[in-house]
């Protein structure tokens, strides 16, 4: 069976590639909109691009509006601004929230009907320009064909396709991860690790995808620890910014599953960072889609250096007390730890238990997953 493989049109990675790409840059346009965070100001990453785009002769404008969770609103923002000042391509610098919000905002700038109705399509269109510079290795987002963005009139966090979405250029620089905090670099790194792992299990997976996810899957396991205890270790930054671009890469073209699929309506809900409610969600669901992927979780152990001899069952058991153990190191904080009130959370289930399921990812797990099946586990994965 042919498969097709999508990556950005360039990538450029390693130590001092923004410095590498000024060039490229240059070519995308005369006046770029980055698009960013108020913290990516205060912390000098936008100064670190300003300063190559001002070197390259490039002019630009700043939008440091995007919030964690990106709306159609903020998306409609960027839009406006870009027309307002004549830009002509645009610049994402960040997390996931300001390089998705880029992504959108390109899309009504080729189409200016509500995003809502590029809902369960693929979205074609000609759109301008687009670089990604991603500060945290986590969501991969420098390299899919997809944008999450929250619908404020309905409270859902729409899951928006199309190979267009795919940056132009994706700028690697583990420069931008070292300022990141030990919970921002556990989350995203764990996000990355969800998607490695999702697209390995996934219906969908094919050779080439799964290359990257089993290299993405041993360069975490080794490094996310490292850059966790000491954010300073540029070497371990390097392993989990290629780390969580073949990540990006693997489930671009195989897809995210079950933990994408129920993370999603818990974040819009309960305003849960993307990464930390995959964070959450990951052993539970890990645990249940086992039974049906002993092969390929076997396969992960084995690569991981877990397992060796052991049958199927035995090694995706080994794996799964590794990742169990890996998410304790990491730190991550239990629903009601972060917060989250049980009883509103339990009135929500129904709520959620739909809308994963109409987001389509869960369907993509090798395992059958009903409705019923993910209220049961949001039930579980309450503590």
């Amino acid at each position: 069976m042919a498969n097709i493989f999508l990556t950005p049109k360039k990538i450029i990675s390693g130590k001092d590639a923004l410095a590498l790409a000024a060039g490229d840059l240059q070519k995308m346009g005369k006046k770029a909109l980055i698009v960013t965070d108020a913290t990516m100001v205060k912390l000098g990453n936008v100064a670190l691009l300003e300063k190559v785009l001002k070197e390259a002769d490039t002019d630009y404008v700043i939008f440091p509006e995007v919030n964690f969770e990106p709306n159609d609103l903020v998306v409609n923002q960027a839009k406006e601004v870009y027309q307002k000042d004549n830009c002509d391509f645009l610049i994402a610098l960040g997390g996931g929230s300001p390089i998705d919000t880029a992504k959108a905002a390109a899309v009504l700038l080729a189409d200016d009907r509500p995003l809502s109705v590029h809902m369960g399509k693929v979205i074609d269109v000609v759109r301008p320009s687009l670089a990604a510079i991603p500060t945290t290795a986590g969501t991969g987002s420098e390299a899919t064909r997809f944008t999450i963005i929250n619908d404020t009139a309905t409270q859902t966090k729409m899951l928006l396709s199309g190979p267009c979405l795919i940056p132009d250029l994706a700028i690697i620089d583990p420069a931008f991860t070292m300022s990141a905090p030990p919970s921002v670099t556990s989350h995203t790194g764990i996000d990355a690790l969800c998607h490695a792992i999702e697209s390995y299990a996934s219906r969908k997976a094919q050779p080439l995808s799964d290359t990257f996810a089993l290299s993405a899957i041993k360069r975490i396991f080794t490094s996310l620890p490292l850059c966790y205890e000491n954010g300073n270790n540029e070497e371990a930054r390097i392993e989990m910014s290629l780390a969580a671009l073949e990540a990006g890469i693997s489930f671009n073209n195989s897809s995210v599953t079950i933990v994408h699929g129920m993370s999603r309506p818990l974040g819009a809900l309960f305003h849960v960072p993307h990464g930390l409610s995959n964070a959450m969600l990951l052993e539970e669901c890990m645990n249940y889609v086992a039974d049906a992927a002993y092969d390929r979780f076997a396969e992960i152990s084995r690569h991981l250096g877990f397992a060796s001899k052991e049958d199927d069952k035995t090694a995706t058991e080994i794996f799964l007390k590794q990742l169990k153990r890996l998410l304790k190191d990491l730190h991550v904080p239990s629903m009601s730890e972060y917060g989250i009130d049980k009883e509103t959370y339990f009135s929500h289930i129904d709520k959620m238990a739909q809308d994963a399921y109409a987001s389509g990812s869960p369907s993509n797990t090798i395992k059958p997953i009903a409705v019923e099946d993910m209220k049961e586990l949001y039930r579980k994965i309450y503590k």
